[in-house]
């Protein structure tokens, strides 16, 4: 596994949670961690995984899902081959495993729909489970 996911866990509503993206390796499919934009998802029980936050290649830019916006903020440290997701105000329906995700949308403007398109990542972590109690 080349990214590993973590930070999650259950806390109460109104509560916050970091969760931390690593990759294992300096390269994610044979190209450096920072030649990928990467992203958060995350799936609920009996629910499709859904797009939450994305950051571009150097971090300058980012893009949210109206679900996270104003109360999650993702970012990277391409240094040490990490990607954050910073989730405040957390809701009971932001319950969900959550998964981090790499690609590399190569020849591709990225916005908000480019960069939820699931199918733009090549490279998954094996998910955190996130649990608000209400």
């Amino acid at each position: 596994v080349q990214l590993q996911a973590s930070g999650g866990g259950l806390v109460q509503a109104g509560g916050s949670l970091r969760l931390s993206c690593a990759a294992s390796k300096r390269t994610v499919s044979g190209r450096e961690f920072s030649s990928h934009v990467m992203g958060w998802f995350r799936q609920a029980p009996g629910k499709e995984r859904e797009f939450v936050a994305a950051i571009s290649w150097g971090g300058g830019e980012t893009y949210y899902a109206d679900s996270g916006k104003g109360r999650f903020t993702i970012s990277r440290d391409n240094a040490k081959n990490t990607v954050y997701l910073q989730m405040n105000s957390l809701k009971p329906e932001d319950t969900a495993v959550y998964y981090c995700a790499a690609g590399l949308f190569e020849g591709l403007v990225l916005n908000v729909h480019t960069t939820g398109d699931i199918s733009q990542y090549c490279s998954w972590g094996q998910g955190t489970q996130v649990t608000v109690s209400s």
